[in-house]
Parts: structure tokens; sequence; C-alpha cells
């Protein structure tokens, strides 16, 4: 790294950050040390790029705060805690301690529920977002199938400071918040919902997740789900056939492993149709079914 008297280029900035976060296990440095720097210089990583073709010098200043944020992230800390933001289809969500990031995998989850709720007959259908964390899938579902009326129930108190400010962000005018248990959530809702969703602790808990940035940062309620991690799913099932009407669906985000087994509990509480659907990394990864 260059001295303050003679800051680096980009460029050199980039490739010095990208060999760290790759010494520290960071999955995708170069990425990493991209965004770092958009964060910093308050640009896109565009912007990022374009500076470090043009051989732009960073300033002393900014190299100073980047040498902090490139310290922090080699911990593992999540880059969304370090920039305060995650990404979410069009949405930029704000995040930090205590509530669950959002990760490009629930993008796929969210469309499914997206799909649903606009095939809807309703000309004003009516979705539920249970355990919605940062309000990722809510926020989603309301601003991107606008003629929807979306509730979202949070029981984290850490968490819902979160999701508080992100729907403040957003601003969706058919989107309410409630601090509640899922499982008892909306009870003035029953049997008028068209789509049931929800991202809910599955990891098992005896396992441990692999990546430090879950392991060590994630909240530990949104999870863990129990022994074989599907307590909170068995629980949504329930709940879901109490909301949905007749021909509604049920949209549940879960472990690559985790599909046959929420296929057979869905099916026996008596959902219908039953199917697991692949993520873009072909991982099961969500599991819909039908209310008869």
């Amino acid at each position: 790294m260059a001295s303050p008297e003679t800051p680096p280029t980009t460029a050199a900035w980039l490739r010095d950050a990208a060999a760290r976060l790759a010494q520290a296990g960071v999955p995708d440095p170069d990425v990493d040390a991209e965004l770092l720097a958009a964060f910093a210089l308050q640009t896109g990583r565009g912007g990022v790029q374009a500076a470090a073709i043009r051989g732009d010098a960073l300033p002393a200043e900014v190299v100073r705060q980047l040498e902090t944020l490139v310290e922090r992230r080699m911990t593992r800390e999540p880059l969304q805690h370090i920039t305060g933001l995650a990404p979410f289809r069009h949405l930029e969500l704000r995040v930090g301690p205590g509530v669950f990031v959002p990760r490009p995998e629930t993008e796929m989850v969210a469309q499914l529920a997206i799909d649903a709720l606009a095939a809807a007959a309703s000309p004003s259908p009516i979705a539920v977002d249970l355990g919605t964390g940062s309000g990722a899938i809510a926020l989603a579902m309301a601003t991107e199938v606008p003629h929807a009326r979306v509730f979202a129930a949070e029981n984290s108190v850490d968490a819902f400071v979160w999701t508080k400010e992100n729907f403040e962000r957003v601003g969706a005018d058919n989107a309410a918040l409630a601090f509640i248990d899922l499982a008892h959530a909306f009870p003035e809702l029953d049997g008028t919902v068209s789509v049931v969703a929800s991202n809910p602790p599955y990891v098992p808990d005896a396992a441990i997740p692999r990546d430090p940035e879950v392991r060590f940062f994630d909240p530990p309620a949104a999870l863990y789900g129990g022994g074989d991690g599907l307590d909170v799913v068995r629980i949504l099932s329930g709940v879901g056939l109490r909301l949905a009407h007749p021909g509604g669906t049920i949209v549940i985000e879960h472990g690559e492993w985790q599909g046959e087994a929420i296929r057979d509990l869905l099916t026996a509480d008596g959902w219908r149709a039953a199917s697991t659907h692949p993520d873009l990394t072909m991982r099961d990864r969500a599991t819909t079914a039908i209310r008869p």
C-alpha cells in the first residue's frame, strides 16, 4: 500500500485490498474490494471500475477510511453490516446487527411469491410475510405487485428496528407491519390470504453454518429451527392453512436437503400440489403448495 504522501491509484488499491481479503478467506474478494471502494467514494461499482481504468488516485482521507473498512471485512464481518445496506431485487434495505441479512437466493423465493400474488384472481389480493426480518420479501411483493395488500409480521425486537426503518424508507402504502409472533399473526385475515410467504429459521440446531458471516453475525433466532430445522415450518403450515383462502399459495424457503421432508409435511397437513423449486445454482431452495 502506498504511503499517505503518495496515495495509491484506485487500481493499485483494489489489487492490494482484494489480495488481503482473499488471504482472509473472503469468498469474492475482488467484488468486495470494489464495493468497499464504492461505499467510501459514494459511487457505484461502475464508477470504481471507471476510476481504475482512468488511473485515478484515491484521496488520502479515502485511503484511511478504506483501511478501516478492509480490516473489518477481513474479520469476516458481513459487507452489508459495514455498508449498512443490502441489495434485494430492486430494493436497497438497511441492515445491521440483530437482523438476518437477505441473501441473493431469497430473491428467487420472493419471485415465487410475487408470481402467485400477481396471478391471484382478486383485484386486490392479500399476501402475508411471516417472520419478515429486514422486510425483504414483504416489500418486494408490495412494490412489485402494487395492487396487492401486504402484511408482514416480525417478533424480534432487534430485527424490528431494521424492519420498521425499511418500511419507512420504501414507503409502500400497500404494506403494513406488525410486531407479532408468526404463530398468532393476523387473525383478522383468516381465510382471505392469497399468498403466505416465509423465510423461516431452518438450520438444524446441531449444524454449524459454514460461513463466518452467518455463524457469528446473523441472529441465532433467524437461523436455527430445532433438531431437524423444521420446527417453525410445522407452525407455518398450520398458520398458512388458517390464513389462506382455498386456492391460496404457501411459499417457504429452506435448505437444499429439506425439500422432500417439507413436501411430506405440507401434504400430511392437507396442502395440495407441494412442489420444490431450485435457485439459480440449482440447489433446492423453496417449496410451494396450494390450500385445498
